[in-house]
């Protein structure tokens, strides 16, 4: 696989094929532990060792695992590292796992992993696999640091603990609590509806326009 094919795997995942921002995919956590920017990290960085990890295993084995099982298989690979991963979190950062509290157990049905194990890593050899991966992955992460950036910042004054906002800054409060994950993913997407949208009113207005046979231009009529 050459630099250019493996960036491209890659960086598909991060923008033009991003789970949250695109596909829609893994609402739950996005929603749900984004209030802060501590939480985002800590979600995205629990979500890439699964993600990863289940992809890779998921290419070496895929001509080991009979297609009348193959999703059973998925999700038994996807469970064990996402067993590995809540043990791991509870012993090196139990604050942070308890702040996730069930959110990291709930990694095993996230539609995104098993989609990129069926879709992607069942497909294609270990390498563009990982690379596949760690796109998704990265995606994933800008989506749930975007989310938790503006609800921390709108609705703390903060980021990352850190107070930004001057002390007259009055906290929307609404933007911590769970309606306030559905406000920011949904003033984000249609930003970015109006935005894709924009660039491709853009590009149309920019091609030549194809008159009927025998029908003369604006410019020409006048003339």
């Amino acid at each position: 696989m050459s630099e250019k094919s493996g960036g491209d795997v890659f960086l598909r995942g991060v923008w033009r094929e991003n789970p949250v921002l695109v596909q829609i995919l893994g609402l739950c956590p996005t929603l749900a532990v984004t209030n802060t920017v501590e939480n985002a990290i800590a979600m995205a960085l629990a979500t890439a060792f699964v993600l990863v990890g289940s992809s890779g295993l998921v290419s070496l084995v895929r001509k080991l695992i009979p297609d009348q099982v193959r999703i059973s298989a998925y999700i038994l690979i996807i469970a064990t590292f996402v067993t590995v991963v809540d043990m791991l979190m509870a012993a090196v950062a139990p604050s942070a796992s308890r702040a996730l509290g069930p959110f990291v157990p709930l990694i095993v049905v996230n539609c995104m992993i098993l989609g990129r194990a069926e879709a992607f890593a069942s497909r294609h050899s270990l390498l563009p696999s990982i690379l596949d991966a760690a796109g998704t992955a990265a995606g994933f992460a800008v989506a749930l640091l975007l989310m938790g950036g503006i609800r921390e910042l709108l609705g703390s004054g903060s980021f990352l603990g850190l107070h930004v906002l001057p002390g007259s800054w009055e906290p929307w409060v609404i933007m911590i609590l769970p309606p306030g994950g559905f406000l920011t993913l949904g003033a984000i997407l249609m930003g970015l509806s109006w935005w894709w949208g924009r660039g491709a009113r853009a590009d149309e207005a920019s091609k030549p326009r194809r008159w009927p046979h025998g029908v003369r231009e604006p410019e020409e009529r006048a003339a």
